[in-house]
């Protein structure tokens, strides 16, 4: 019971950063599962996906009322986001627990780069149109799937600089479309996880309702909270936990 009572805090802290920043909070998502929750591996990627697209699509809806999401552009994104996500899916069970965290703790260390640096947009830059854009979007959309099935993440940090320096989106329309591609591939994902490993509902559903609880209230103090500030704050976490990470699973590496 106490483990249940503690996911309500933790999803929705984990909810109101993606809510805020559109990235990078879906990846505390595993760890907090695994070493907050005593989750195993395989169990708190399956539930951290299914959180998280809960928690994305509240965060969408949200900005879509706002108008601040291409949902045309989501979906062409969504397209091959799909495929790879059932691919990553497929791809984790090759591997152990210990070697998905500590490959995990080197994607903290990517989203934490990216979030430090934090794109802002410049009028027509990287911008394509026709038969480059589309591949643009195809090969990036591929890409976050697989990230996505794989360690059960979001791809935010991937999907909002795609958005506003391949695509050319402002940097707040980018965060709404990426809310809606993360829901659609996460929980793709989470479908792939199913057979997987058992999962302990209760938690993930108390995880899930303060997820959204989180998300709501994230995406509400979007405009209102300085989020370069913030992304270089929660940069700085990632990082501290990234090297946690690798210290509890360096035998991944012996193995």
């Amino acid at each position: 019971m106490s483990t249940v009572l503690l996911a309500v805090p933790l999803g929705f802290a984990i909810g109101a950063v993606l809510g805020m920043l559109g990235a990078g909070g879906s990846v505390l998502a595993v760890p907090a599962l695994v070493y907050l929750l005593d989750q195993p591996v395989t169990a708190a990627t399956a539930a951290s996906l299914a959180v998280v697209s809960a928690n994305a699509a509240v965060g969408a809806g949200v900005n879509w009322r706002r108008g601040s999401v291409d949902v045309r552009l989501a979906a062409a994104f969504s397209a091959t986001g799909l495929a790879g996500a059932l691919a990553g899916s497929a791809l984790s069970r090759l591997v152990s627990g210990e070697a998905v965290l500590f490959l995990l703790a080197l994607l903290m260390i990517s989203s934490a780069a990216v979030l430090w640096r934090r794109p802002e947009p410049r009028p027509g830059a990287g911008r394509r149109e026709g038969a480059g854009r589309a591949v643009q979007i195809a090969l990036t959309g591929l890409a976050v799937g697989v990230l996505t099935g794989f360690f059960g993440v979001g791809g935010g940090f991937v999907i909002v600089p795609a958005l506003v320096l391949l695509i050319g989106l402002p940097l707040r329309l980018a965060v709404g479309t990426s809310l809606l591609i993360i829901a659609a591939v996460s929980f793709t994902g989470f479908l792939g996880h199913l057979g997987a490993g058992s999962i302990d509902w209760a938690v993930t559903a108390a995880f899930g309702l303060g997820g959204v609880a989180g998300a709501l209230t994230g995406s509400a103090l979007a405009t209102r909270v300085p989020t370069r500030a913030l992304g270089r704050a929660f940069a700085v976490m990632l990082v501290l936990l990234a090297a946690f990470l690798m210290v509890k699973n360096a035998g991944a590496l012996a193995g």
